[in-house]
């Protein structure tokens, strides 16, 4: 069931379907919830799966020039107040898990577990940062297609793009739809967005971290050697997935969520 909500002088958009623990699903950058479609049913037998637009993507409204990861972050706390969720498990596909770790410096009491899909904790690199201001010139330039031409299958690993042409065709899509005003200021916000790399370290929440071997937008390596997890965290490798595993690998991206959520929320609170 796919419902809006008001947030900011704007509006949310999520879909809620299944029934158990909740399960937020958080889209990254030129994605919406039905990136998620073909996921969803890997998982609702189990557990109560949301999937929000995020501010500025999707047919969620954009709330201004600045998308923070704060603002992201609470409107997804608006989402799970309306459906009654006390606490929430969370993955966050890229700038989803910008948001999630937003959430959880934020509202870590409604939190019952993170998982950082092809995300990490640090701020943006100079180099991150150029790269977003070139895309916010080429959407002002009338040319946001560009970028979902060119970004979306070096998204996938190299052996994926043509294996996979259907997902890289419905994902540069729903790409190509976003506002150009929530593109920017979604760029404007991760650009500004802090670290949160000790936040992560020290957290008691239990906490998975997936990561494509192939992935070009963030390194398997320096994602392996440099984000530092909690005591007892999870690190799943997909090994034939570049950035967007949950399309590439979706059953053993969904198999080791499902067993993650299972082993450290659900039976922990029988």
């Amino acid at each position: 069931m796919v419902k809006t909500i008001p947030f900011c002088n704007s509006e949310i958009r999520f879909s809620d379907t299944g029934k158990g623990p909740a399960v937020v699903l958080l889209h990254g950058y030129l994605e919406s919830l039905e990136i998620w479609n073909n996921f969803i049913p890997l998982l609702e037998g189990r557990f109560r799966v949301i999937c929000p637009d995020l501010p500025g993507h999707g047919k969620s409204g954009t709330t201004g020039e600045e998308h923070s990861m704060e603002k992201l972050a609470g409107s997804v706390i608006a989402v799970i107040d309306h459906c009654g969720i006390e606490k929430c498990f969370i993955a966050g596909h890229s700038m989803g898990g910008y948001s999630g770790l937003a959430f959880m410096e934020l509202f870590p009491e409604r939190l019952s577990g993170l998982c950082l899909f092809h995300s990490h904790p640090f701020p943006d690199t100079k180099q991150t940062r150029n790269n977003r201001c070139r895309e916010i010139v080429l959407v002002n330039q009338g040319r946001k297609e560009l970028i979902s031409k060119i970004n979306i299958p070096k998204a996938f690993a190299p052996q994926n793009v043509v294996k996979l042409k259907a997902e890289v065709e419905r994902a540069t899509e729903i790409a190509i739809s976003t506002p150009g005003e929530g593109i920017i200021a979604c760029l404007n916000g991760m650009m500004k967005r802090p670290s949160r790399e000790q936040l992560l370290a020290e957290t008691k929440i239990p906490v998975m971290l997936v990561a494509g071997k192939h992935d070009n937008y963030i390194s398997f390596k320096d994602v392996a050697r440099s984000v530092r997890l909690p005591e007892n965290a999870t690190f799943v490798a997909l090994e034939n997935s570049g950035h967007i595993g949950f399309l590439e690998e979706p059953e053993k991206a969904a198999k080791a969520i499902s067993e993650f959520v299972e082993e450290n929320i659900v039976h922990r609170a029988i």
